[in-house]
This record gives C-alpha cells, structure tokens and sequence, in this order.
C-alpha cells in the first residue's frame, strides 16, 4: 500500500463504522428500492438527528445530490444563485443546469467562497423583466470550497434575505459534518432552525464508500422527488447499501467524532506550518481543508519528495484530510513543507522558476 496522502479527503477509505452496518445490512435478502429496513432506520436516524420529520432520499454522490435538490426546487426559466467558487458552478460539469432543464446559475464573486446578504440583493434585483431567468434559489456551500464556515448568524441572516426575496434556500453540504464539529452547533441549529429548506449531506467524504442523503425539512418541497432520483438513475435497487452505512454513522456518532479527527489533522498541520518562512496559509483553517501558499520551487519539490495535492484554487497547494488520517504522516508532511523551503531560500534563484501548474 502506498504512502497515505492528503490530496483529497475522497481518498480515504471506509470507517468501520459504515463498513460494520453494510457487512450487517448483506446477511440475507431485503427488500428493493427502498422498501427495507435498513432504509426506513437510516431516515428516522435523520429526524431523530435533526430533531424535526424531515424527508430523506438517499443518492450516489454530490452531483446528483445537488442537482436534482436545485431542480426540484426550480423551473427551467428560474435561476440560483450561488458563489463563485461553489462546487455547483465549478466542479459538477452543469448538472444542476441540465436536471432543472435550463435553470441558469447567478455567480456571486467571493474572495472566501461565502454569499453575503448583499451579493444575493445585488443578483436578485439585477434585473426583473421577463427576458431574465427569474432568481428562485439560493445555494451556500457548508463549508465552502476554501473551507471557510458559515456562522449561525451568517445563515439566519442569507435567509432572512431569501424570505424576504421570495427564495428557497438550499445547502450543499459534502462537508456538512465538519462544519458541525467546528463550530459546535446541532444540526438542527445548523439548518432549519437557521431557515435552511434543503440539505444534501455528504457521507461519501466523511467515512462512507458512497451516499449522500438529500433532506427536505418542508416535506411539500419533497413531493414528486423520488420520480426524479428514479429518472436520473439514483434509485438504488439495493438501497440497503446506501442507507445502512448511515445508520452505522448516525447512531454509533462517528459521522462527527471523524470530522473533528479530520478538522484536527488540518489545525495540526496549519500550525506547524505557520510562520515557515516563504510559506503562507491562504484561508483561515476552519474544517478539514489547507490551502498553503509557497514558490513554485517548493510546491515542485513537495512534489519530487512523493507528495500528491491540488492546486485548482489560487494556485496553492490544498491538503485535506478525513477520518483516517494519520496524524504522525501529517507531521511529515509539515517536516517535508519546512524542509523543502529552506532549500529554497538557500537557492534563491529556484524562487524566480515559473510556476507549475497542478493537476485538477
């Protein structure tokens, strides 16, 4: 086996928890499409988390996840607004567009990846004649791409804008977990309570091999959902496979003891790496994301060292990190990030070598 790395928190593999409800969900047959037991625990696991009879559908991944949440939330001549960095503008290959037939996305510019009641004003009344898609949603993304959290009072404010506008508010939440585990909060507080509609809430990036689950916290938006997730191919005719690993994260609570583990491998490395000189952290470490900035020198020589990572966001290097990391590698990797520095700043021409770009 190779060497861990932290290019993506979707490298890891399967906690033992989801493992251990999916070996226990294969004994046996059940019943398909949803119809199983396993299913009807995972989604009462969901109001018994969330503290409300939410409605819960159970997706292969995020994409889907988010693009059939936004399409039924839209028509096809509605639009969403989202930020400039969300993962539904920049990483799903226009999936929301395609599900809602058409439904146009209004890009904020963010410098952090968060809305701001301002931005979502600004889009919304841009323009109101007939000739523009009518706004009909806004999406944050919790974290956000650059691993910066919405604060209670960040939410509660978008969406006291959102009902003010008329607007449905919907949260991409691949990280949802540890933007609990940060900031400390319930779910509940975290979504409805703070005036979310629509959460799709990632397991795929917190333990489990895949699954997402969608939750509508007003039911009457749910209605007809389950045609969709059919229609798209993300019915499950095993759905017990899907949503017994849910059970095993929901009721044992490691869908949030593994994202403080991985929110504490990223503080780990952040402060270990602050104040090398050369070497500069580009966000505020919230979650479980890095971002570090470095001469192309460095990051090519991290590279040369056997290190993988990202460099599709400004230009620097992102680590991430998930349930298994280990924290004695994420002291190499800080060793490493020091080491390969002060080569640099002992070659001081290696600092004017054009910048490599990285892989996306």
């Amino acid at each position: 086996m190779t060497s861990q790395q932290f290019a993506s928190d979707n490298y890891a593999g399967i906690c033992p928890d989801a493992w251990a409800a999916m070996e226990l969900a294969n004994r046996g047959s059940a019943a398909a499409y949803g119809e199983d037991d396993w299913t009807r625990r995972a989604a009462d696991a969901f109001r018994e988390l969330f503290q409300t009879n939410c409605e819960v559908f159970f997706v292969f991944n995020g994409t889907a996840a988010n693009a059939l949440a936004l399409s039924t939330l839209c028509q096809s001549y509605h639009s969403v607004i989202c930020s400039s960095s969300a993962h539904v503008e920049t990483d799903e290959c226009g999936a929301p567009e395609f599900f809602s037939n058409g439904s146009k996305l209004l890009v904020a510019q963010t410098a952090n990846g968060k809305l701001t009641r301002q931005a979502i004003h600004t889009l919304a009344n841009s323009r109101s004649d007939i000739h523009f898609p009518k706004p009909r949603v806004v999406t944050v993304t919790q974290p956000t791409e650059t691993g910066q959290i919405y604060r209670i009072e960040e939410l509660e404010a978008i969406s006291a804008t959102c009902r003010e506008l008329g607007l449905k508010l919907h949260m991409d939440g691949a990280r949802f977990a540890h933007a609990c585990a940060r900031i400390d909060c319930s779910p509940a507080e975290m979504t409805w309570r703070a005036g979310v509609d629509v959460l799709c809430f990632g397991g795929t990036k917190n333990g489990m091999a895949v699954g997402e689950a969608v939750v509508f916290f007003d039911r009457e938006l749910a209605r007809e959902f389950g045609y969709r997730c059919k229609q798209a191919g993300q019915l499950a005719a095993k759905m017990r496979f899907l949503s017994a690993p849910w059970v095993g994260m929901l009721e044992s609570g490691a869908w949030l003891r593994n994202a403080r583990h991985a929110n504490s491998c990223a503080t780990r490395l952040a402060s270990r790496i602050e104040g090398i000189p050369g070497v500069e952290l580009m966000f505020p470490v919230q979650a479980n994301a890095v971002f570090m900035s470095a001469p192309a020198p460095v990051l090519a020589a991290l590279r040369e060292r056997g290190w993988s990572f990202y460099t599709f966001i400004g230009g620097g290097a992102r680590f991430m990190f998930a349930w298994d990391s280990d924290p004695g590698r994420v002291d190499q990797l800080a060793d490493d990030i020091a080491a390969c520095a002060a080569n640099a700043m002992m070659c001081p021409q290696r600092l004017t070598s054009p910048i490599i770009p990285g892989s996306q």
